[in-house]
């Protein structure tokens, strides 16, 4: 089983060659006002993560994750739900 920590390391490392501002990659790091990531690369990351664990996140889910510790609670859930 994967386990949070996890979870929240491998978004990290998928999330950095996105990071164009190089700011500081923290669970309270934001996409839109902390990396300014506009919507296609919002959804390429999206995409990635979708493929590396083999889940669906819900587009209505998108709104509310603003932060990368919010991605990796739902990216957690999904994956915990999955089994």
């Amino acid at each position: 089983m994967t386990d949070r920590a996890s979870v929240y390391a491998r978004i990290i490392e998928l999330i950095d060659p996105l990071n164009t501002k190089k700011v500081a990659l923290l669970e309270t790091t934001t996409f839109a006002g902390d990396m300014e990531m506009d919507s296609l690369t919002v959804m390429d990351l999206v995409a990635s993560m979708e493929d590396e664990w083999d889940i669906l996140i819900p587009l209505n889910m998108l709104p509310d994750l603003e932060t990368i510790g919010q991605v990796a609670d739902a990216v957690y859930g999904l994956v915990a739900k999955k089994g």
